[in-house]
C-alpha cells in the first residue's frame, strides 16, 4: 500500500470519527473547540502527508491570478445562494427543519468568532482532502463522483441529512471546478466562501419569530 493511500485511508476514518463526536458534543463546549479543530487538523495532515498536492494551475492555462480567485468566490457564492433556497424549502419538512437547526446550534450558542475561525479552517482542509490528496488518488477512475461520495460518506456519520444533502450537493460542484481548474486551492476558496456566508446569512432564517436577528 502506498503512502498516499495510507494516508488518505487514516484521515478519512479519522475526519469521519472526529465530524460525529465534534457534532454530538455540546454547543459552546470546551470539548466541541477542541474536537472541530482536531478535526480540520485531521484533514490537512492527511493532506499533506500524502504527498505533492495541486496549487498550481494546469499547464498552458493563462488565466489571471485575479480572475481565477473571482471566479472561486463568485462560485462558492452561487453555491450559497443554491443552498440558502434550498434551505427556506427545508424549513417545510420537518425532518429537514430539525437537522438544519441542529446543525447551526453551535453558531448560535457557541462564540461565533471562534465558530467561523473553525468553520474557514475545516472549509479549507476538507478541500486539500478530498479535492487534493484523495483527488489524486482516484483520478483515473471518475473522481468528481468519488470524492462527492467519499464526502457525503464521511459526512453520514453525523446522522444528519441536511449535512449529507449539502455535502453530497456541494462536493459535485466543487469537484468540477476542481476538474476545471486543475487546482485545490479554487475549490478550498469556493468552500471557504460558501461557508462564511451560511454562518451569516442561514441562521437568522431559523431563529424564532421575534428572536433578536430573525
Amino acid at each position: 500500500m502506498t503512502v498516499r493511500r495510507r494516508a488518505v485511508i487514516a484521515a478519512g476514518i479519522g475526519g469521519a470519527g472526529l465530524l460525529r463526536v465534534s457534532l454530538s458534543s455540546p454547543p459552546g463546549s470546551r470539548r466541541f473547540y477542541l474536537l472541530a479543530t482536531g478535526l480540520a487538523g485531521a484533514w490537512a495532515a492527511g493532506a499533506l502527508g500524502s504527498g505533492a498536492l495541486p496549487f498550481g494551475r494546469p499547464e498552458g492555462q493563462r488565466q489571471a491570478r485575479g480572475h481565477g480567485v473571482a471566479v472561486a468566490v463568485l462560485t462558492g457564492a452561487g453555491a450559497f445562494g443554491l443552498c440558502y433556497g434550498a434551505a427556506r424549502i427545508a424549513r417545510q419538512l420537518p425532518t429537514l427543519d430539525r437537522a438544519i437547526r441542529g446543525a447551526l446550534r453551535y453558531e448560535q450558542h457557541g462564540s461565533t468568532p471562534a465558530v467561523v475561525l473553525i468553520a474557514s479552517a475545516n472549509a479549507v482542509a476538507e478541500e486539500l482532502f478530498f479535492r487534493g490528496a484523495l483527488w489524486a488518488l482516484v483520478a483515473d477512475s471518475q473522481p468528481v463522483v468519488t470524492t462527492a461520495l467519499a464526502y457525503a460518506a464521511a459526512t453520514a456519520a453525523t446522522g444528519n441529512p441536511a449535512l449529507v444533502l449539502a455535502g453530497a450537493a456541494t462536493s459535485v460542484l466543487f469537484g468540477l471546478q476542481r476538474r476545471t481548474s486543475g487546482s485545490a486551492i479554487a475549490p478550498a476558496l469556493s468552500h471557504l466562501t460558501w461557508s462564511l456566508l451560511m454562518l451569516r446569512y442561514l441562521p437568522p432564517v431559523f431563529r424564532p419569530p421575534g428572536e433578536p436577528g430573525s
